[in-house]
């Protein structure tokens, strides 16, 4: 009698403690759909980038993608990509070298990441940009002014290592493009937009060079228009360049198809299980299906509260399949409370992850006590782990971005315009209140209108000195990227005096989940022991990530995923 998918599954989990690794059915048990010799699971930036390495090693590939869409949550997001040394901010003049990457990296991230993990990052990424130029119509921009996240420490940029990709032509992908998981956030009709556009255009209304940029930016939406082009810039250019990659290598995408188990034969994956049946891989599997931040039960067993699925941007089919199915076979797990956090203001539909709104002069973030307790200019991920690490002891979630009339009249929010008021349903969502006095602000978040007013005046006559002897907000060059040059001493500083007054409130938000499968600096997915897996490799937010629990510059989750999807094809095809 054959091994139906249900027993397979069924015993998959106890074979896993007892021998290391699941013993599938034979491959005359399921359904064979396709024998290959790499199957990649997901079609995001790891995903992409390993199956047109694998593909362009000789090697035959196929993709398997659980949405109805390609691209993951790379297609949603801006697309920086942090790769120290590569060609293109090399060529731009940016100051880089091995040492310097090697010596701000090992600061940043510290004893927790094996050394030579950190080294096959940063050996090999600079070849994945080359291989990625030569093999994509992709072409890539320095983001030119974005700090690495630890400026001050040794090796690090003031001015920057990340890239983004640069304008792209949807047409190129024909019919396609309408299978584009759709960007997190629309850019205006008529616009073209980068990322690094974005500090500018938050400052269209009080900037020249901001005004400028915003007119640049309609500029190249009209030229685009005028030629009949369909642009795409961030993470759908992105994500649209690696699809076209592998459109012109012959590498099929299979949409609408979940894995639902690792095959093993002969102790080693050799295949994927899905709902129709079984890919066979001759040579391996590389899991790059995402993190697990849609995955409510897997973030109350491993996260810290409070914690849910509403406050992710991640794409929503990212719920921990990949992960989990390498754990039955044997795979260790490392980082899983951790993620890519980020403040965010949850919004009715969809959260709001705060980059330039809570770095912005006259601003200021207060917990529960109506006390500052946090550089709001930070970090991102940093103001989160803060908020974490406080919150049992002096409640920090949710926390309250508090700002005055006048910061409205000058600054863009979200996608609402200086002086526009903030939709109705902002309001009685919750997320956002209003009030005329602070003391009536305070009443109407709920902390004490003493301590609030302390804090406001507090933290006014530190901006009107423009120094935060309190938390440093202005001392690193990062804190500086979203402000206002034309505000002085300190372009992150200024006082709330113009009433009425606004709080925002902030939770934890991620991009995605950081824990994931433990690899070693070829990609592959090891045991608890130590041990290799044979025939499974992981890259991306499915596995732990190398940036360990810091975030080195803007582009720590695409960069290592795409490299590292790199590194496990060329492992593969045995030409690492």
């Amino acid at each position: 009698m054959s091994v139906t998918r249900r027993h397979l599954l069924a015993s998959g989990a106890g074979l896993a403690v007892a021998a290391g690794v699941q013993q599938g059915a034979s491959a005359a048990d399921l359904p064979l759909l396709g024998t290959y010799d790499v199957v990649v699971i997901g079609s995001g930036a790891a995903g992409m980038t390993a199956a047109l390495t694998a593909a362009k090693q000789g090697l035959s590939t196929v993709v398997l993608e659980k949405a109805p869409t390609f691209g993951g949550s790379a297609a949603r997001s801006g697309a920086g990509i942090w790769i120290p040394n590569n060609p293109v901010i090399l060529a731009a003049g940016v100051p880089d070298t091995p040492a310097k990457a090697a010596a701000y990296l090992a600061a940043v991230v510290g004893p927790g990441v094996p050394a030579a993990r950190r080294q096959a990052f940063l050996a090999h990424g600079p070849a994945m940009i080359s291989f990625v130029l030569a093999n994509s119509p992709l072409r890539f921009r320095w983001m030119e002014g974005y700090s690495d996240y630890y400026p001050e420490l040794s090796g690090g940029l003031p001015n920057g290592r990340s890239i983004e990709p640069d304008q792209l032509d949807g047409n190129i992908l024909g019919a396609e493009l309408a299978h584009l998981n759709p960007p997190y956030l629309e850019v205006p009709a008529g616009l073209v937009v980068f990322s690094t556009d974005y500090k500018w255009l938050a400052l269209s209304a009080v900037s020249v060079k901001g005004a400028a940029v915003a007119a640049e930016c309609l500029a190249r939406g009209t030229k685009a228009a005028l030629l009949g082009q369909k642009p795409l810039t961030m993470g759908q250019s992105l994500a649209a360049g690696l699809r076209k990659g592998l459109l012109d290598a012959g590498v099929p995408v299979r949409l609408n198809t979940p894995l639902t188990e690792l095959y093993v034969e002969n102790g080693a994956v050799a295949g994927a299980v899905t709902p129709g049946g079984l890919y066979r891989a001759r040579r391996g599997v590389i899991v790059g299906s995402g993190g697990f931040e849609h995955n409510a039960a897997m973030r109350a067993q491993y996260q810290r509260q409070p914690i849910g699925t509403e406050w992710t941007v991640g794409a929503k089919e990212n719920t921990g399949d990949g992960i989990r199915a390498g754990q039955r076979v044997g795979g260790d797990l490392a980082l899983m409370d951790d993620a890519w956090w980020g403040p965010a203001v949850p919004l009715p539909g969809e959260p709001y992850f705060c980059l330039a709104e809570r770095t912005l002069p006259g601003g200021l973030i207060v917990n529960a006590a109506g006390r500052r307790f946090v550089n709001e200019a930070g970090p991102y991920s940093d103001v989160v782990h803060t908020m974490y690490d406080r919150n049992p002891t002096d409640p920090d979630i949710p926390s309250w971005l508090i700002v005055d009339q006048n910061y409205r009249n000058r600054y863009l929010f979200k996608d609402i315009a200086p002086t526009f008021v903030f939709p109705d349903e902002w309001y009685s969502s919750g997320a956002a209140h209003k009030a005329w006095t602070v003391d009536a602000l305070a009443t109407s978040i709920g902390v004490p209108a003493a301590a609030l007013r302390a804090t406001v005046d507090r933290f006014n006559s530190l901006a009107q000195k423009g120094d935060d002897t309190d938390f440093g907000r202005g001392d690193s060059a990062y804190d500086h990227y979203y402000t206002d040059p034309s505000v002085l001493p300190n372009s992150c500083l200024a006082p709330l005096w113009l009433p009425p007054y606004y709080a925002l409130r902030i939770v934890p938000g991620d991009l995605g989940t950081k824990g994931g499968l433990v690899t070693d600096a070829r990609a592959r997915v090891l045991r608890p022991d130590g041990s290799v897996i044979p025939g499974l490799y992981a890259a991306g937010n499915a596995s732990a990530a190398v940036m360990g629990h810091s975030y080195a510059g803007a582009g720590s989750t695409i960069g290592p995923a795409m490299t590292f999807g790199y590194v496990a094809a060329r492992d593969i095809a045995g030409v690492l």
